[in-house]
């Protein structure tokens, strides 16, 4: 026979584990039902790259620099259009770290 002592640590560690496989079995539907949510598509304008201004033989270069800072607006506008996407696409979900 067990001395009472030993008995209470006993029975602290075994309910001790009850409650860890009550956690861990919580956390892992949580995780199954974050797992299951389908996120939208990522748009095609996202996924676009812009290509630099055509160069062509004899152009004055200030003028390919005018149409080059032109293409770049555009790729930083899509940026900004993407990350307020993923913005919104976060807010949605609770996540707005």
């Amino acid at each position: 026979m067990l001395p009472i002592g030993l008995m209470l640590i006993l029975s602290t560690i075994i309910s001790g584990c009850s409650a860890t496989e009550r956690l861990n079995k919580a956390a892992t539907t949580q995780g199954i039902i974050k797992a299951s949510v389908v996120l939208p598509d990522w748009p095609a304008d996202c996924k676009a790259k812009e290509p630099h201004a055509a160069i062509d033989v004899g152009a004055e270069l200030r003028s390919v620099l005018v149409r080059e800072r032109g293409q770049l607006d555009k790729a930083n506008a899509r940026v900004g259009r993407c990350g307020q996407f993923y913005d919104d696409v976060r807010s949605k979900y609770g996540n707005s770290k």
